[in-house]
């Protein structure tokens, strides 16, 4: 039976989760993923986890975060005066909001703590700091 190797394109079903067995994406409902191995078009540790797959094969593989979302970063929390929002302006915990930086670039960030006079927000991808466990399907060789 034929196995998939780098340069080959695959279509694959996947279930990404936390150790938690918190279901973060699957492509189960949708159609399959489809990539070339080796291109780097997505996480390394996914498109090297198909290499000597078969069609019809399943696998789970572990991915650490620092591979996937990134470390967790302390220096990313800010704490901000509530005066910086208009007084009309709404404030959840939980709430994301766009903010822009001195250049421009807009970011995105977590509203984590919500005080009279103070807000505190988190620039940390939501799942960073967190493994990742994908259950791989390989459906296809192309």
């Amino acid at each position: 039976m034929t196995q998939a190797k780098d340069g080959d394109t695959v279509k694959v079903h996947y279930t990404g989760k936390l150790e938690d067995g918190t279901i973060v994406d699957t492509s189960i409902e949708d159609r399959p993923l489809q990539f070339t191995i080796g291109e780097g078009q997505f996480i390394a540790d996914l498109e090297q986890g198909v290499v000597g797959m078969s069609a019809g094969e399943s696998k789970n593989i572990k991915i650490p975060a620092d591979k996937v979302y990134g470390p967790y970063y302390e220096e990313l929390v800010l704490v901000v005066d509530r005066d910086q929002f208009p007084t009309t302006f709404q404030l959840e915990v939980g709430q994301q909001l766009q903010v822009h930086q001195e250049d421009d670039a807009g970011l995105v960030v977590k509203v984590t703590c919500v005080s009279e006079s103070t807000v505190t927000l988190d620039a940390n991808h939501p799942l960073a700091g967190q493994d990742l466990v994908l259950d791989i399907g390989l459906i296809e060789i192309v």
